[in-house]
């Protein structure tokens, strides 16, 4: 077995051991949990190993794919060797996390061989588990025995996994690098009228893009389907530069199209953090949870434009001779994330779970947040 090297660590005697996917998969929305990676590692002692990329050639990708098939079937993820080694560790850390975004994910687990003996500790963030589909990637979840705890974002699936694995899962929402979607203190010009990424009913979609053939209006959307990067990073410091330059920012509930795979799950996307970040104002329809009223709970965190209104133009013109309102509303959507929503405030959710102590680093980015948030206020004043 070889020792697993580690890219990115703050620390010879790290406590954190994290495993990462960022060389193995690159849809970008996947971006966002490089960005927790990378908060993480600046202000806790850090090893993060990252999973080589497997489907450099014809035998890798035909490997990959079996032991994906498999795993989806049986649960197994030790049938095939997915990586030229399977790396076995030397170190003994405090806490081992793994960001799994979908159940799958799980499979690449086998690339560390000891990860749980080594670790005192074992947290897991899973990401989407959909009810609708629960059945087809329920064996999959097995996995999550050796994991201690199971925090995860889509609050309506915690109980059917709990019941599953028999290991607690609390709910946590999604966060940002509140650092780096903050328009302070550089302030760009909001040249962007309206930001529009992801998921977007077509009836809104359709009255902006009339829009914007009709008057000096910049309307910046997605043209092009399933978008993959070639590095997670730069595609988020190009996302966060363009919400903190946007006027208006679309937001609906996760997936609030695709019936198909959620059925009539309602969850809170991480598009709603993303852009009240960025002090943008939210035009769209949140989701009908607990979870919305807990984390947004300031007036005019989202501005009601319904999935199928189109009159999105007026909307915005009758929204635009309210100067006073929207400063009010940018200043109360930047502050709120500054202060609740930055990844500092996630990272130690979990280790106040598994008894650990937040470090110095923590509090200087705690103290940080509050001056950036004093200055919005500030500035709004």
């Amino acid at each position: 077995m070889q020792t697993a090297p580690f890219p990115l660590g703050s620390n010879s005697q790290p406590r954190i051991l994290v495993l990462s996917m960022r060389d193995l998969e690159f849809h970008i929305s996947r971006s966002y949990i490089s960005e927790f990676e990378n908060c993480i590692c600046s202000f806790d002692d850090v090893d993060l190993f990252k999973l080589p990329y497997v489907n450099k050639n014809f035998t890798e990708k035909v490997v990959n794919n079996v032991a994906r098939k498999i795993f989806q079937i049986s649960s197994s993820n030790q049938i095939f060797n997915l990586f030229n080694e399977r790396y076995s560790l030397k170190k003994q850390y405090d806490l081992f996390l793994f960001i799994c975004q979908e159940p799958i994910d799980l499979l690449y687990l086998s690339a560390l061989k000891d990860w749980r003996s080594r670790c005192s500790k074992a947290v897991c963030l899973l990401e989407e588990v959909w009810l609708e589909n629960f059945a087809k990637e329920q064996k999959q979840l097995s996995v999550l025995k050796e994991f201690d705890y199971v925090f995860m974002n889509l609050s309506s699936s915690i109980k059917a996994v709990a019941n599953t694995i028999q290991t607690p899962c609390i709910y946590m929402p999604c966060g940002v690098d509140a650092v780096e979607f903050c328009p302070y203190p550089l302030q760009p010009q909001r040249s962007i009228d309206v930001c529009n990424f992801g998921r977007s009913p077509p009836t809104v979609h359709q009255s902006l893009l009339n829009l914007g053939e009709k008057e000096n209006f910049l309307y910046m959307y997605d043209t092009i389907k399933d978008l993959f990067t070639k590095n997670h990073q730069e595609h988020r410091t190009l996302y966060q530069n363009i919400v903190k330059r946007s006027k208006y920012f679309i937001g609906y509930g996760a997936k609030f199209n695709l019936k198909g795979e959620v059925g009539v799950q309602q969850e809170l996307g991480s598009r709603f953090f993303e852009g009240t970040s960025g002090g943008a104002v939210i035009l769209g329809t949140p989701p009908q949870t607990e979870t919305f009223t807990q984390n947004f709970d300031w007036s005019d965190a989202v501005i009601e434009l319904p999935s199928d209104a189109t009159n999105a133009a007026e909307v915005i013109a009758d929204l635009n001779l309210q100067s006073e309102r929207l400063k009010e509303v940018r200043k109360n959507n930047v502050v709120n994330s500054l202060l609740r929503h930055d990844w500092v405030y996630r990272w130690g959710q979990i280790l106040d779970r598994v008894g650990l102590n937040h470090t110095p680093k923590m509090a200087q980015r705690r103290a940080y947040l509050q001056s950036l948030a004093d200055m919005a206020i500030q500035k709004s004043s």
